[in-house]
């Protein structure tokens, strides 16, 4: 929130014993790191905090507003301006405004670029004069950003109403860094963020002071460090009824300042965004994305950091000659490749011959927060990872007017910040002097998909607008959402699904809520609501209907959920009806479904069978319209990941386990498969080294150790933790895109010998992944259908263990120590099929010392099941022995010859001992192969 005087609504102070009431639920601080160990609040109250979506499939949504009835204005970077009203959930275009999206290369290629409509605010008094703002890169051939105001009468803008109020001059070749942001304070005067309009990427990720003749666009001392510029500067100006502006009292230099702009509040900004004003103290708060290098130099300056930042009054902010806590470069000679001295924070100054401005510049003052792409030991909470800092609001409950749902009384003065590269919001404390205090991690579950703009609403939720995860694109998970609190009644989670996803009309299909629930406890009612295009609307009042569609087309199914007290949630699934899915199924053909065993083979047999299209038996499915992939991943994986945009026999089908690995790491944040994003497309890459034998390893080495120059600009960050195997998998990917042609996957029969080094300690996984797209039908478009099966490897940790009874774990649960007989870990699913034996890592010991010992039981189904197998006695150490008990010695029980699925508990025997008595530890269980 905080823009703040538009939001006049919100300035009354609720009475205290309403604020002692509405927060009475008691909370604890939650840890500080939220980089290594993050903890929410209270982890049962959690659930208090509902993320709701309110509007999908935007379009580069960049910056929003939010109007007293609760609609949401928001700005879309290719010129659209669209409302969405929460009482029809509809998004409408009120707006087109021409913007200018390009920039033109030093080579004259015209690309994309950061320009657009950047951004849109309310006036202070929008209720009586109907004025809003817009900054925006206006289209044609003067190179001009402009702020504009409009009246907004009705569903459209009234564009024969518009007024300039402030043009700031760009360029537009070799260019980026646009800023936009804007706000208004409470003496209505407006603030405006403006990029230093510079290409920074030729100085090797430092700073872009290039001073040869030509390289103007290159030289930020222009802009950000130029007194006469308004790029890189954050602009405050006072609007006047008749479209001009004044200049408030308290900006950096007054105004008739020889050689400077009134209108500058700080300067020395790369490019600054998101900005918000505390509303108790009037100071100033922003974000700062910060330069591409991730190495300190001597002569050249420190590693790259992105900022957060605050002003109690006008200031320069140092770029570019400092950034973070005043980290100073040298003064680089681009045309000699020389160094001279380090710039001083104290008296900065610019005598670039692209100023035209002061020489001498105020002092630079140091960042409130700064964080490199590796982990910074200053603010470890931040984590590491590609960089994109964005501000947002500081939240007092004063700033509103009866909110029905305001943030717990914990977040009072707390500043909420996130990063649209790492996707994490945190929440900053800030002591009463306007030092740093502390800061967490606000719904460490969850990860927002580029937010690019937060604030908070009048009801009391925070608004976020998620851009999505790729530059310059229509990025389908862009969308509006809210995080509501709900101290009292919570609305109900609701899930929704069907046992089908399409089939041949007659079409009949199972809706389900099963997973919807209440936190409260409440009982809730269903409704289903079934429409498409081309059919009217069927209600259904019931919480798992059975419908049958006898007309084709796609259908929506939207459930919603309702307490007892009215809250409502809402999901829908959508089906298909007029062609029946195709079902794929892996065979392992006597091979174990649930581990692979390095250095033996397993065979597979994929068989495809559809209604419409034949099957692979009847051969009128060729092999070839069949996706088959295997894929090694050292670590965890993401289904969802692994199958997504994965529709037909191609290189990502083929590299499935690749995409996982992209999916999961912020590769999207920089690169596109066939599209120039912030880095090079991955089909660039993979033709500039196809034919290279030494690419693999080159790429591989790269994606860990980062690097730059190579494509003539932006720095890759570094990536440690991706292992050697990762890495290259990834790398394999990349280069298979040279290929053109559609990649063969592998055969439909087979045998996979699975590779010795595939040991990965115990955490690796072999995913066989089979896919068919069927040939559709005149009446329904085709349906995709697929089979994953995940190998795990055969030594499983006790950390992974499903279930649990009478067991305590050592920290990070390396270790089970059972107390008392008929103790058990369990393990769900496990396929027996060829397993002889298992093996555990096993000693009598506790957590203070000897156990009492006992032997392990294997039951089948439940702790009392069918027992088909047990360990030896395990003893404890003799006293006076020196023998530790055995700790860490493998100890192996036969089992019998078992087939199938079963869910298989690891029972601790031993009827002398005592219900506190320690038997055993185990550190992991080993499933054995029998010998073929």
């Amino acid at each position: 929130m905080n823009k703040v005087s538009h939001r006049k609504f919100f300035s009354l102070l609720l009475p205290v014993l309403f604020i002692v009431g509405l927060f009475s639920v008691a909370f604890r601080r939650p840890a500080g790191n939220f980089y290594k160990d993050a903890r929410p609040i209270i982890d049962t109250e959690q659930n208090r905090f509902t993320k709701v979506v309110l509007a999908q499939k935007l379009e580069e949504p960049m910056q929003f507003e939010i109007l007293r009835d609760g609609r949401v204005l928001f700005a879309e970077r290719k010129g659209k301006l669209k409302l969405y009203t929460p009482a029809t959930g509809k998004v409408t275009v009120i707006a087109e405004i021409p913007v200018s999206t390009k920039y033109t290369s030093q080579q004259g290629v015209v690309t994309e670029a950061e320009d657009g409509l950047q951004g849109v605010i309310l006036d202070p008094q929008f209720d009586e004069n109907h004025w809003i703002y817009l900054y925006y890169s206006q289209a044609g051939k003067e190179a001009k950003n402009i702020v504009a105001r409009f009246e907004w009468r009705g569903d459209k803008l009234v564009e024969s109403s518009k007024k300039v109020l402030l043009e700031v001059v760009v360029q537009r070749e070799e260019c980026c860094h646009v800023g936009g942001g804007m706000l208004f304070d409470k003496n209505n005067n407006l603030f405006l963020t403006t990029g230093d309009n510079t290409f920074s990427r030729s100085s090797s990720g430092f700073t872009p002071i290039d001073e040869r003749p030509g390289a103007y666009p290159r030289d930020a001392q222009k802009s950000s460090g130029n007194t006469n510029d308004l790029r890189g500067k954050i602009l405050r100006i006072h609007p006047e009824p008749d479209g001009s502006y004044t200049i408030p009292e308290g900006n950096l230099f007054p105004k008739g300042t020889p050689k400077t702009r009134p209108e500058i509040y700080t300067m020395g900004n790369r490019n600054p965004w998101r900005m918000t004003i505390d509303s108790k103290t009037g100071w100033l708060y922003w974000g700062e994305v910060g330069p591409d290098g991730f190495g300190d130099t001597v002569g050249r300056g420190p590693k790259a950091y992105d900022e957060f930042n605050q002003a109690k009054q006008a200031g320069n902010y140092g770029w570019p000659y400092m950034v973070a806590d005043n980290k100073a470069y040298w003064d680089y000679d681009f045309a000699t490749a020389k160094s001279g001295e380090k710039f001083d924070p104290a008296h900065p100054f610019n005598n670039s011959p692209n100023n035209t401005g002061l020489n001498d510049l105020p002092p630079a003052q140091p960042a409130f927060i700064w964080y490199p792409y590796i982990v910074s030991d200053e603010f470890p909470e931040l984590g590491s990872g590609s960089r994109s800092a964005t501000g947002g609001p500081i939240f007092h409950l004063s700033d509103f007017k009866s909110p029905k749902r305001p943030f717990p009384s914990y977040y009072e003065g707390k500043w909420f910040v996130t990063d649209w590269a790492r996707g994490w919001i945190a929440a900053i404390t800030i002591g009463e002097d306007g030092k740093y205090k502390s800061m967490e991690r606000f719904l460490p579950n969850e990860t927002f998909r580029g937010p690019i703009d937060m604030d908070f609403g009048p009801d009391g939720d925070l608004y976020i607008l998620e851009y999505g995860n790729g530059y310059f694109s229509d990025n389908p998970e862009a969308q509006l959402v809210k995080i509501e609190y709900n101290g009292g009644n919570r609305k109900p989670v609701v899930e929704a699904s069907a046992d089908k996803k399409g089939g041949a009309i007659p079409f009949k299909v199972k809706l389900s809520s099963a997973g919807s629930a209440d936190f409260d406890r409440d009982p809730l009612t269903y409704q289903w609501k079934l429409t498409s295009k081309n059919s009217t609307t069927k209600v259904f009042n019931q919480a798992n209907p059975v419908v049958t569609i006898t007309t084709p087309g796609v259908y929506t199914a939207q459930l919603t959920v309702t307490d007892a007290k009215g809250a409502k949630n809402s999901k829908s699934v959508q089906v298909t009806a007029g062609n029946e899915p195709p079902e794929v199924i892996f065979d392992f053909m006597g091979s174990n479904k649930s581990f692979f065993f390095p250095g033996k083979s397993i065979n597979y047999s994929v068989n495809v069978n559809d209604k419409e299209d034949g099957s692979l038996s009847n051969r009128k499915i060729s092999p070839l319209q069949v996706a088959v992939s295997i894929d090694y991943l050292s670590e965890g994986y993401d289904r969802t990941v692994i199958a997504s945009n994965q529709r037909s026999v191609d290189a990502s089908v083929r590299f499935a386990g690749a995409q996982n690995l992209i999916g999961k790491s912020d590769c999207k944040a920089c690169h596109n498969v066939n599209t120039k994003s912030l880095g090079p497309n991955f089909t660039a890459v993979a033709l500039k080294y196809k034919g290279d034998s030494r690419a693999e390893g080159y790429l591989a080495k790269k994606i860990q150790s980062g690097g730059s120059g190579v494509w003539g600009d932006a720095a890759m960050p570094a990536h440690p933790a991706i292992s050697n195997n990762d890495a290259t998998t990834i790398a394999k990917y990349i280069l298979s895109l040279s290929e053109k042609q559609a990649i063969k996957s592998r055969p439909v029969k087979g045998s996979y010998v699975v590779d010795t080094a595939m040991k990965g300690g115990n955490k690796g996984n072999l995913i066989f992944r089979a896919a068919y797209k069927d040939k559709g039908t005149k009446l329904a478009a085709p349906q995709f259908s697929e089979d994953v099966v995940v190998l795990r490897n055969p030594i499983v940790p006790v950390a992974n263990v499903d279930n649990a009874g009478s067991i305590e774990f050592a920290p990070g649960r390396t270790r089970a120590m059972a107390k008392g007989s008929g103790s058990y870990i369990a393990i769900n699913k496990v396929d027996l099929t060829g397993i002889d034996s298992i093996e555990f890592a096993a000693a009598a010991f506790g957590a203070m010392g000897p156990g009492v010992g006992g032997t392990i039981e294997i039951h089948i189904n439940s702790p009392t099941g069918k027992l088909i197998g047990s360990t030896p006695e395990i003893t404890p150490p003799q006293p006076g022995s020196g023998r530790r008990g055995g700790r860490g010695a493998r100890v192996k029980a036969g089992i019998n010859d078992l087939r199938g699925e079963h869910d298989v508990y690891f029972v601790f025997v031993n009827n002398k001992a005592k219900s506190t008595d320690v038997l055993l530890s185990v550190t992991d269980i080993k499933f054995n192969e029998k010998q073929r």
